[in-house]
């Protein structure tokens, strides 16, 4: 690249030096409702939420740092983030989340947080998910009783880095992976507040020989854990992005898109059948009658249609200010996809793509409202310099209204 735009420039890491890991929402492709990471009772920090550009805002995201501690290229195994005591209001709040299958999303060094699917058919490449789930659901142990619930509480984060030509400059994280864990904690003695990152006496470590327990998501005492490995990778800076080009997205509802589908053309051949029916009758009928017959005979039906060609319809400001709002989207889409095409809106710069298309559509209104106003002046109606208003206001005055009434009603009398 000969240049970089603002937010997608790399950043080298020296060794030791801190990588903050932020968190943004909670999402879920069964409710499709966000929420903010905080509305839980997470492990949290006394920082400020990160200033936003209005994309940002309009996504719903709200961008907070974690209390994650990671350092670059040190592994840090066997870490505690904090022991939480909860109320049954908040257990309520955790199992809710979890069976809704809501998910946390965070970010590292501008990259979302990825979890690898399982590869259980020899996919290549493999898949990936966009953050991680906040629990699991059981196996039912009985008909009459619910699935049992268990919370994700353990955390083993893995980051990729890519050293470039010259190392002294530092590396760049191309990665950033977590396989989520549910561990009923059990350690020796008293607990210690201040006991990180000395593990605090945990027995039931990943990799450990004790036997580890689900966490259930009843627990009213939970200790958050987390790992951090980091490996080096081969990929480079500039593609650390193309792994999210094969992410498993479940939000695609590829059944209701084609459902839509099918009933568009459902009812698009319906009413092309009608229309086919209807025309072929009168056909039929005009080619029985004889020249005088069809010379007295009045016109009816779809031949009728002639004697509207000239006449400016009833609501003729509203078919105005539609055209000109479809003029509007139209050209904001075009300018858009340009955009997006020549690498302006990438992916890293996250809400981009949203500030673009707002700035998009308003300035775009000047040449919607033109449209409007000369396909209202075709009319040769008054009032064309109000009409451009009313493209941005999505409506048309009484007064526009009465005129297209009396113009209609003397186009009719000369007819």
């Amino acid at each position: 690249m000969a240049f970089y735009l603002p937010g997608v420039a790399p950043r080298d890491y020296k060794q030791g030096e801190e990588v903050r890991i932020k968190v943004t929402q909670l999402t879920s492709t069964k409710t499709q409702l966000p929420y903010e990471y905080s509305i839980l009772e997470f492990c949290k920090t006394d920082e400020p939420y990160q200033a936003e550009n209005l994309g940002e805002v309009l996504s719903g995201h709200r961008i907070a740092v974690s209390p994650y501690k990671v350092a670059m290229r040190t592994d840090a195994p066997k870490q505690v983030l904090c022991r939480k005591k909860y109320t049954k209001e908040q257990i309520a709040d955790f199992k809710k989340f979890v069976s809704e299958e809501y998910r946390v999303n965070m970010i590292c060094d501008n990259l979302p947080l990825a979890v690898k699917v399982e590869d259980t058919e020899g996919q290549t490449p493999l898949k990936y998910e966009k953050g991680y789930a906040l629990g699991m659901k059981g196996a039912k142990t009985a008909d009459d009783q619910p699935e049992p619930l268990y919370l994700n509480n353990h955390l083993k984060f893995k980051i990729l880095y890519h050293n470039e030509d010259d190392a002294s400059i530092g590396s760049r994280i191309v990665g950033f992976e977590v396989e989520p864990m549910s561990i009923k904690h059990e350690y020796d003695g008293e607990w210690k507040e201040d006991c990180a990152p000395a593990n605090c006496n945990i027995k039931t470590w990943p990799g450990a020989d004790a036997p580890k327990e689900y966490l259930s998501a009843d627990s009213e005492d939970v200790i958050w854990t987390y790992d951090v490995e980091f490996v080096e990778s081969p990929i480079k800076w500039a593609s650390r992005w193309d792994t999210y080009l094969y992410m498993a997205d479940d939000q695609i509802h590829w059944f209701s898109i084609l459902n839509s589908l099918m009933i568009v053309l459902f009812l698009a051949g319906l009413v092309a059948m009608i229309i086919m029916r209807t025309l072929h009758n009168d056909f039929r009928r005009y080619e029985q009658m004889d020249a005088s017959e069809e010379e007295a005979q009045e016109e009816t039906g779809w031949k009728l249609v002639h004697g509207d060609v000239f006449r400016p319809p009833r609501m003729a400001g509203w078919l105005s200010v539609a055209v000109g709002t479809g003029v509007q989207v139209f050209l904001s889409s075009i300018v858009l996809l340009a955009f997006a095409l020549l690498g302006f809106l990438s992916p890293a710069n996250r809400g981009a793509l949203l500030s673009a298309m707002c700035f998009l559509f308003v300035f775009m209104g000047i040449f919607g409202g033109y449209s409007a106003a000369r396909l209202y002046k075709m009319f040769k109606l008054a009032h064309w310099k109000s009409n451009t208003l009313h493209t941005v206001r999505q409506c048309a005055s009484h007064s526009d209204r009465k005129q297209y009434a009396i113009q209609s009603r003397q186009t009719c009398t000369s007819k």
